[in-house]
């Protein structure tokens, strides 16, 4: 079966949700250019959008609808050669409306995993959860005479577990999209024990066609990613408790996501990014991870208390955070939740304290103002090397952090969970938009 031919009969599970709408985006986008080509005129291209709420798929539909406009809308000039053929339209307006009933026209929402018995691939972005999964693709797999392929959105699951629990005998790899998947440009991909070449072939090959940077990481539980940032909240998380003895808990939290956003340099402080994500969703993937790796344990009391509390974060489906271990007004931290009180002390009252107690410390320049800056390696390097030498509190707390971060890195190099240093930077710089990568010299 060739790509194209693998590409008529799609299915996407958890199609309404936050990746599995933008894998749905993605493939219907890819499919529908391929049929348009001339020799496929006629030919059959299905994509079923698969999810538990006719509501929530409904939704979906909206989304696919105005992303495709802005997508239309930036290659409009090559849909004129597209649609050449097609004399009854005739300026661009016709032609970009044209193209997004061709798109949508491929999508059939359903409720039913009966809709992917008929695919010969199948997306799946459901809950971290292997047991579910194992459970799916055995059903699915059981009941689909083409022995499809498939292809797990698992930021952390390790693969081989999937494949061998619902007996595929090959036909899984592990395409892991950030978030968000139409946005992000990273796609790491893991194969199973056991996966087939011309799974792996084909997954390189549509990855290529997104226009995606692809990452290998070997099958270990957290991957690249994970792998990292999940350590990186544990660090985060342990330097809370030790400033508890001379903060408080509000205080050493806004402490360590200052650390980690202002003077690393970074988008986001560590807390803001656990929001972003959900803190029960992090916690999850800790658990997961925790199962399979036996050298080690990870879990984080922090986060099972903020739980036990309510505390989750994530996001709307609009996409705008929700109040988690930060409270936000228009997107940015205003306050940061105290266990204590129950209640969201705002970050003004804390900072100057903090600040104060941090000591004297180099500017350091703004992540904006050092991404996509040709003179990043040169500003970085001046900056570390003044915050190298620097004194007090605040300079000891960022170092550590930075040569914690480093240590992760190298370490998911020497373990083999990534195959070069090059990779782990990768991953962190363009699926975390970090402004370098964690292994690096600067300190």
């Amino acid at each position: 079966m060739t790509y194209e031919e693998r590409l008529q009969h799609v299915s996407v599970l958890g199609a309404a949700g936050k990746m599995g709408s933008g894998i749905l985006l993605l493939t219907a986008v890819e499919m529908a250019d391929i049929s348009l080509k001339p020799e496929n005129k006629g030919k059959p291209f299905v994509l079923n959008a698969i999810d538990v709420s006719d509501e929530a798929l409904s939704g979906v539909l909206k989304y696919l609808k105005a992303q495709v406009l802005k997508m239309a809308e930036k290659k409009v000039v090559a849909l004129r050669k597209v649609y050449a053929g097609y004399p009854d339209l005739i300026d661009n307006d016709e032609i970009i409306n044209q193209y997004i009933f061709d798109v949508i026209s491929l999508v059939r929402p359903s409720t039913r995993m009966e809709a992917a018995y008929d695919s010969h691939m199948v997306f799946e972005a459901i809950k971290e959860d292997p047991d579910l999964k194992i459970s799916i693709f055995t059903k699915i797999s059981a009941n689909n005479p083409h022995q499809p392929w498939f292809f797990t959105n698992t930021s952390s699951i390790p693969i081989t577990k999937l494949d061998e629990g619902a007996g595929l005998n090959g036909r899984v790899i592990g395409f892991h999209f950030y978030n968000p998947p139409a946005v992000q440009k990273l796609v790491e991909i893991i194969r199973s024990a056991h996966t087939l070449p011309e799974v792996e072939a084909f997954a390189l090959a549509y990855a290529r066609s997104l226009r995606k940077v692809v990452v290998p990481s070997h099958d270990v539980a957290g991957f690249i990613g994970n792998g990292h940032f999940m350590r990186d909240i544990l660090h985060a998380a342990s330097e809370v408790e030790k400033l508890g003895r001379e903060f408080t808990f509000v205080e050493a939290v806004y402490a360590m996501n200052r650390i980690s956003q202002d003077l690393l340099v970074r988008p986001m402080g560590i807390f803001q990014l656990v929001d972003y994500v959900g803190v029960d969703v992090c916690s999850f993937i800790m658990s997961v991870m925790d199962r399979h790796l036996k050298e080690e344990t990870l879990h984080c009391p922090l986060l099972d208390r903020l739980l036990a509390l309510g505390v989750k974060g994530g996001q709307y489906s609009d996409g705008s955070q929700k109040d988690g271990i930060l409270k936000y007004e228009k997107g940015r931290p205003v306050a940061i939740f105290d266990p204590e009180t129950k209640a969201y002390i705002p970050i003004s009252e804390i900072e100057p304290a903090v600040d104060a107690r941090f000591g004297a410390l180099p500017a350091a320049p703004t992540w904006k103002s050092v991404v996509g800056n040709k003179a990043k390696e040169e500003i970085l390097r001046e900056y570390f090397g003044q915050l190298k030498n620097a004194s007090g509190l605040g300079a000891e707390l960022a170092r550590f952090y930075a040569t914690r971060s480093c240590e992760i890195g190298s370490a998911l190099v020497s373990s083999g969970v990534a195959a070069n240093e090059n990779d782990v930077n990768t991953v962190l710089l363009t699926g975390f938009f970090h402004a370098y990568g964690p292994i690096n010299n600067y300190l």
